[in-house]
């Protein structure tokens, strides 16, 4: 059964950085396309970021020239760079497939104060 473990959240100040990681265990890693998601209290999960196995990445607007994901194969773990962070950036941050195919993990909760 295919588990995934996000790390790396925190408290931050705002225009500070976060670099957020998601281990992943069997052989979906390498295949399928890996995202971050994120929720924000009140409001629905949303990707922010997206990457295929080859490296093709896609960003939703509101991330574009401040998050960058990267995908490590033969660690099978993705990472979120999470730069130049704002308030709005807050929410709890989780890892899966594109379509989400494995069950949601605990996710990592990131806060950026004002």
């Amino acid at each position: 059964q295919v588990q995934l473990v996000e790390s790396g959240g925190g408290l931050v100040q705002a225009g500070g950085s976060l670099r957020l990681s998601c281990a992943a265990s069997g052989s979906i890693f390498s295949i399928n396309v890996m995202a971050w998601y994120r929720q924000a209290p009140g409001k629905q999960r949303e990707l922010v970021a997206g990457i295929g196995s080859g490296g093709r990445t896609n960003y939703v607007d509101s991330v574009k020239g401040r998050f960058t994901i990267s995908r490590d194969n033969a660690k099978n773990t993705v990472y979120l760079q999470m730069n130049s962070l704002k308030p709005e950036d807050t929410a709890v941050y989780y890892c899966n497939t594109v379509p989400p195919l494995v069950a949601w993990a605990k996710g990592t909760q990131v806060t950026v104060s004002s």
